[in-house]
């Protein structure tokens, strides 16, 4: 049984929900964010629903439970609450926070002060899950020092009834706590652009004319792997944000700058931090090759890699006759640096070798 508390954390103040609270709750279960990414709760969310949401919270903490009100300056700002913990001492937390309280770590700094506290209070171990295209919920996760732990497959369903992949973080009791700045931090503004082109992440809007460029044949010819279908495409596309915040992975949409049509698509993969390296690998929609395009994107992104991360290598890796993929790099600054003889598995039961190239942060 967890005690009815007040957890005090920075400005934030943490205490039992009360029925001042309701007309705020309304508005928060009303964000139309709120509301995609918690499909459970009734739309539109009235008065009669905040009652049963106060019930719902009473019950918790009769069952062995928590639910706190988060308070900033005496204001609702949000709720994060504790499921009852099972024979084994493990419990889940879950949190949502207030439109007018969103981008001042309100979440992370309850989320973690609600974890110290269920330590505290005897709780072995603390459970967190957030949907993968919930990328606020991820970061949060990884603030408030939450480990991931892999990913639940198709485990919940969104308001549009699209089953949709979970994260799954934890802490343990003793569990170091690492402040630590991600490695890939997200781009200033969210863009890059030089005025003739532009990069931004990769979105499920992108997913057709993503497939439509890997599939065209010029395109294809050079892929790695099986063929890609437009569900893996688009599952790509939806994964982008959270590959990036995890620092596993950064997918750009290549845009020009002036129509914003999309025109090709550029990624750092293969990220190493031990290393400081990381791939670069690129495509171009044909009807904006020859223009220098993708020349522009790749200086972009390794610009802003070197002032912007601990990167100090950036490599690549063409195919021997790909002279157009080629010539790009060597636009870009890059070095041969060899070739990996037959590494490129080709159709038809042949391989290709592959011609290394680097540019490093000194160069």
């Amino acid at each position: 049984m967890l005690p009815r508390d007040m957890i005090s954390t920075g400005p934030l103040v943490l205490r039992p929900p009360v029925e001042g609270d309701a007309d705020a709750i309304v508005k928060t279960c009303n964000d139309p964010v709120t509301a995609w990414f918690l499909p459970v709760l009734p739309s539109p969310y009235g008065p009669e629903d905040v009652r049963d949401y106060f019930a719902m919270a009473a019950a918790k903490w009769e069952a062995g439970g928590a639910e706190f009100a988060i308070t900033e300056n005496g204001r609702y700002a949000g709720s994060v609450g504790v499921r009852p913990p099972d024979h084994w001492g493990v419990a889940e937390i879950g949190y949502v926070v207030a439109p007018w309280a969103r981008g001042r770590n309100v979440a992370a700094a309850a989320a973690r002060a609600v974890t110290d506290w269920a330590f505290d209070h005897g709780i072995r171990r603390v459970e967190l899950q957030a949907a993968v295209e919930n990328v606020a919920s991820v970061r949060v996760a990884y603030k408030s020092g939450f480990r991931e732990e892999g990913r639940r497959r198709e485990a919940k369903r969104l308001r549009d009834g699209r089953y949709v992949d979970m994260v799954a973080f934890a802490r343990l009791k003793g569990d170091p706590v690492e402040a630590a700045e991600p490695y890939l931090p997200f781009f200033e503004g969210g863009r890059l652009s030089d005025g003739v082109v532009r990069l931004e992440p990769l979105t499920a809007e992108d997913a057709g004319d993503f497939h439509r460029m890997v599939t065209e044949p010029s395109v294809a010819a050079y892929f790695v792997g099986p063929p890609s279908t437009m569900e893996d495409d688009e599952r790509r596309c939806r994964y982008t944000g959270y590959w990036w915040v995890s620092g596993q992975r950064i997918e750009l949409a290549v845009r020009d700058a002036a129509s914003g049509a999309f025109a090709g698509h550029v990624q750092l993969t293969q990220v190493a931090p031990a290393l400081g390296q990381a791939m670069i690998g690129y495509s171009l929609v044909p009807e904006f090759r020859g223009k220098g395009v993708m020349t522009r994107a790749v200086n972009l992104l390794l610009e802003w890699a070197f002032a912007n991360t601990a990167l100090h290598r950036i490599v690549a890796g063409t195919e021997a006759g790909n002279t157009a993929s080629q010539r790009v790099l060597e636009r870009a600054g890059f070095r041969r640096e060899g070739v990996h003889r037959e590494l490129f598995p080709k159709a038809g039961g042949g391989r290709a070798d592959d011609v290394a190239w680097a540019r490093l942060r000194s160069s």
